[in-house]
Protein backbone atom coordinates (compact mmCIF):
# COMPACT_ATOMS: atom_id res chain seq x y z
CA UNK A 1 0.00 0.00 0.00
CA UNK A 2 1.46 3.35 -1.01
CA UNK A 3 0.75 6.99 -0.16
CA UNK A 4 -1.93 7.29 -2.87
CA UNK A 5 -3.81 4.31 -1.41
CA UNK A 6 -3.57 5.86 2.06
CA UNK A 7 -4.89 9.20 0.75
CA UNK A 8 -7.78 7.44 -1.02
CA UNK A 9 -8.69 5.57 2.16
CA UNK A 10 -8.51 8.77 4.22
CA UNK A 11 -10.79 10.57 1.75
CA UNK A 12 -13.28 7.70 1.78
CA UNK A 13 -13.24 7.64 5.58
CA UNK A 14 -14.24 11.31 5.58
CA UNK A 15 -17.05 10.66 3.07
CA UNK A 16 -17.58 7.25 1.50
CA UNK A 17 -19.96 8.77 -1.07
CA UNK A 18 -17.22 10.86 -2.71
CA UNK A 19 -17.28 10.48 -6.50
CA UNK A 20 -14.30 8.77 -8.11
CA UNK A 21 -13.62 11.93 -10.15
CA UNK A 22 -13.31 13.93 -6.93
CA UNK A 23 -11.17 11.23 -5.31
CA UNK A 24 -8.91 11.17 -8.35
CA UNK A 25 -8.42 14.94 -8.29
CA UNK A 26 -7.59 14.80 -4.60
CA UNK A 27 -4.81 12.25 -5.12
CA UNK A 28 -3.65 13.13 -8.63
CA UNK A 29 -5.33 10.31 -10.59
CA UNK A 30 -8.06 10.03 -13.19
CA UNK A 31 -11.50 8.91 -12.07
CA UNK A 32 -10.91 5.51 -13.66
CA UNK A 33 -7.56 5.04 -11.95
CA UNK A 34 -9.03 6.04 -8.58
CA UNK A 35 -11.89 3.59 -9.09
CA UNK A 36 -9.43 0.80 -9.96
CA UNK A 37 -7.32 1.54 -6.88
CA UNK A 38 -10.37 1.44 -4.61
CA UNK A 39 -11.54 -1.80 -6.26
CA UNK A 40 -8.15 -3.40 -5.57
CA UNK A 41 -8.21 -2.18 -1.96
CA UNK A 42 -11.59 -3.90 -1.56
CA UNK A 43 -10.35 -7.11 -3.21
CA UNK A 44 -7.33 -7.22 -0.88
CA UNK A 45 -9.57 -6.71 2.16
CA UNK A 46 -8.01 -3.37 3.10
CA UNK A 47 -11.44 -1.77 2.70
CA UNK A 48 -13.69 -4.29 4.43
CA UNK A 49 -17.04 -2.55 4.00
CA UNK A 50 -18.71 0.78 3.38
CA UNK A 51 -21.10 1.93 6.07
CA UNK A 52 -22.99 4.91 7.46
CA UNK A 53 -22.00 6.55 10.75
CA UNK A 54 -25.27 6.93 12.67
CA UNK A 55 -25.88 8.74 15.97
CA UNK A 56 -26.81 5.90 18.37
CA UNK A 57 -28.90 8.22 20.57
CA UNK A 58 -31.01 9.19 17.56
CA UNK A 59 -31.86 5.50 17.16
CA UNK A 60 -32.73 5.07 20.83
CA UNK A 61 -29.42 3.43 21.77
CA UNK A 62 -28.10 6.16 24.06
CA UNK A 63 -26.47 3.95 26.71
CA UNK A 64 -22.90 2.92 25.91
CA UNK A 65 -21.00 0.47 28.09
CA UNK A 66 -17.83 -1.55 27.92
CA UNK A 67 -18.06 -4.92 29.62
CA UNK A 68 -15.17 -7.10 30.73
CA UNK A 69 -16.29 -10.73 30.56
CA UNK A 70 -14.67 -13.28 32.87
CA UNK A 71 -14.70 -16.93 31.94
CA UNK A 72 -13.95 -20.35 33.28
CA UNK A 73 -12.85 -21.60 29.85
CA UNK A 74 -11.20 -20.40 26.64
CA UNK A 75 -13.66 -18.05 24.89
CA UNK A 76 -11.93 -17.93 21.51
CA UNK A 77 -14.49 -20.31 20.03
CA UNK A 78 -17.50 -18.34 21.28
CA UNK A 79 -17.73 -15.66 18.58
CA UNK A 80 -21.13 -16.81 17.34
CA UNK A 81 -22.62 -16.74 20.84
CA UNK A 82 -21.46 -13.16 21.36
CA UNK A 83 -22.57 -12.11 17.86
CA UNK A 84 -26.07 -13.46 18.62
CA UNK A 85 -26.61 -10.61 21.10
CA UNK A 86 -27.58 -7.67 18.86
CA UNK A 87 -26.71 -4.98 21.42
CA UNK A 88 -23.05 -6.03 21.28
CA UNK A 89 -21.40 -3.85 18.65
CA UNK A 90 -17.86 -5.16 19.25
CA UNK A 91 -16.38 -8.21 20.95
CA UNK A 92 -12.67 -8.89 21.45
CA UNK A 93 -10.77 -11.79 23.01
CA UNK A 94 -8.23 -10.07 25.26
CA UNK A 95 -5.25 -10.78 27.46
CA UNK A 96 -5.36 -9.62 31.05
CA UNK A 97 -7.75 -9.94 33.95
CA UNK A 98 -10.75 -10.77 31.73
CA UNK A 99 -11.22 -13.00 28.69
CA UNK A 100 -13.44 -10.89 26.45
CA UNK A 101 -14.14 -7.17 26.12
CA UNK A 102 -17.47 -6.16 24.59
CA UNK A 103 -18.90 -2.81 23.58
CA UNK A 104 -22.63 -2.56 24.24
CA UNK A 105 -25.20 -0.07 22.91
CA UNK A 106 -28.56 -0.20 24.69
CA UNK A 107 -31.63 1.98 25.01
CA UNK A 108 -31.67 2.09 28.81
CA UNK A 109 -29.72 0.81 31.79
CA UNK A 110 -32.48 -1.77 32.23
CA UNK A 111 -31.74 -3.05 28.70
CA UNK A 112 -28.04 -3.08 29.58
CA UNK A 113 -28.86 -5.24 32.59
CA UNK A 114 -30.74 -7.62 30.27
CA UNK A 115 -27.66 -7.82 28.02
CA UNK A 116 -25.54 -8.72 31.06
CA UNK A 117 -28.01 -11.51 31.91
CA UNK A 118 -27.73 -12.85 28.35
CA UNK A 119 -23.93 -12.75 28.54
CA UNK A 120 -24.14 -15.10 31.52
CA UNK A 121 -26.04 -17.48 29.23
CA UNK A 122 -22.93 -17.98 27.10
CA UNK A 123 -21.15 -21.19 28.01
CA UNK A 124 -18.03 -20.48 30.04
CA UNK A 125 -18.96 -16.94 31.14
CA UNK A 126 -18.40 -16.68 34.89
CA UNK A 127 -18.63 -12.93 35.52
CA UNK A 128 -18.90 -9.44 34.07
CA UNK A 129 -17.75 -5.97 34.99
CA UNK A 130 -19.54 -3.16 33.19
CA UNK A 131 -18.35 0.42 32.79
CA UNK A 132 -21.03 2.85 31.62
CA UNK A 133 -19.88 5.79 29.49
CA UNK A 134 -21.11 9.16 30.69
CA UNK A 135 -19.77 11.26 27.81
CA UNK A 136 -17.86 10.52 24.61
CA UNK A 137 -15.21 13.04 23.63
CA UNK A 138 -14.70 11.46 20.21
CA UNK A 139 -14.72 8.21 18.28
CA UNK A 140 -12.71 7.55 15.17
CA UNK A 141 -11.67 4.76 12.87
CA UNK A 142 -8.18 3.70 11.92
CA UNK A 143 -6.33 6.63 10.38
CA UNK A 144 -4.93 5.80 6.96
CA UNK A 145 -2.80 8.89 6.50
CA UNK A 146 -0.87 9.16 9.77
CA UNK A 147 2.71 10.21 9.34
CA UNK A 148 5.57 9.77 11.76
Amino acid sequence: MDDIDRKLIAALQRDATTAYATLGKEVGLSAGAAHERVRKLRERGVIRRTTVDVDPAALGQGVLAYVMVDSSAWMGDSAAAFAAIPELVEAHVIAGSASVLVKVRAATTERLQDVLRRLYGIEGVSGTQATVVLETFFERGVAADLTG
